[in-house]
């Protein structure tokens, strides 16, 4: 049988992340009945983690504990990774031990050379290029609160970073339209953005984006391995922050979203993030549902 990974969104098929999204909800259900799964009984799942986190660690810890497995959390002062052992070594011994790895890591090819020396499923809990997991949260997200997602019309506000990596190939597997709005300098990956480009927009206008939206998605502009130019892209993403007046150009039934951490004040304001457009705290904690859905399918498939 073929080991499948999880390094994009890309790695499924769009039949593939409705099933998934939809174990996901049943799973949310499940968990609040009290049904308990066995699916990792006796299993490990060993999570390298190259950049710090709370969301993606909980929410993984978590989520192999719900399905009855144990979590080993390996820091790159835990292993030798960070002492200069090949990833291809780390990740054939880990297959020899574990039944499943996720790695977060900076440069995603890092996180595709631990898939391509793996023999048990590598889940990509975020990299400099993309972060899927986050993406199948969103979008189970948008199917409890307004159902089907073809067809709608998205806002992306801020920067062309790997969550918005991760809309761009959401659109086009699922066929919805993405309007992309960034300052100049920060649009999105050039080829990514030339393959999606049947469902994907560029602008440098927030209020181009937003019209008529129905849903508005944001990020900080300085992620991990950016506080240095924390400053400089304050001042350039100037305008780009969602408030209310962003809001408005909206469909008045627009949702936001936002991955977290958020900065208040910053790209969102605290009357938005703790509105009654926000999605926010579901969002953040259908990680858990998602990522457990993910899991099983990897397992199983």
């Amino acid at each position: 049988m073929t080991t499948r990974h999880f390094l994009s969104l890309m790695d499924l098929k769009p039949d593939e992340i409705r099933s998934i999204i939809s174990r996901a909800i049943e799973m949310k259900k499940e968990l609040a009945d009290g049904v308990t799964m066995d699916l990792l009984r006796h299993r490990t799942a060993a999570m390298v983690f190259e950049k710090s986190s709370t969301r993606t660690r909980v929410s993984f810890e978590t989520g192999v504990t719900h399905l009855g497995g144990n979590a080993i959390f390996l820091a790159p002062s835990d292993s030798h990774i960070g002492r200069g052992e090949p990833i291809e070594d780390t990740a054939r011994v880990l297959s020899r031990m574990a039944s499943l790895i996720i790695m977060r890591t900076g440069s995603h090819d890092r996180v595709e050379k631990m898939a391509k020396s793996a023999s048990i499923p590598v889940i990509n809990g975020l990299s400099d290029f993309n972060h899927p997991c986050q993406q199948l949260a969103d979008l189970q997200t948008w199917f409890e609160h307004r159902g089907e997602i073809k067809g709608i019309r998205v806002a992306w506000v801020g920067d062309g970073n790997n969550v918005c990596h991760s809309w761009m190939n959401a659109a086009r597997l699922l066929e919805f339209q993405l309007v992309v709005a960034t300052p100049p300098g920060y649009e999105p990956d050039q080829g990514l953005t030339r393959a999606c480009q049947e469902f994907v927009l560029l602008t440098n206008n927030p209020a181009e984006a937003a019209s008529g939206a129905d849903l508005v998605v944001t990020d900080t502009w300085a992620s991990m391995g950016q506080e240095q130019e924390k400053s400089q892209r304050e001042a350039n993403f100037a305008g780009f922050r969602v408030d209310e007046k962003l809001m408005s150009q909206a469909s008045n039934k627009a949702l936001f979203m936002h991955c977290l951490p958020a900065y208040r004040g910053v790209e969102v304001t605290t009357e938005i993030i703790d509105g009654p457009q926000s999605v926010v705290w579901d969002e953040a904690e259908n990680r858990l549902h998602a990522q457990k859905a993910l899991m099983e399918f990897l397992l199983t498939s």
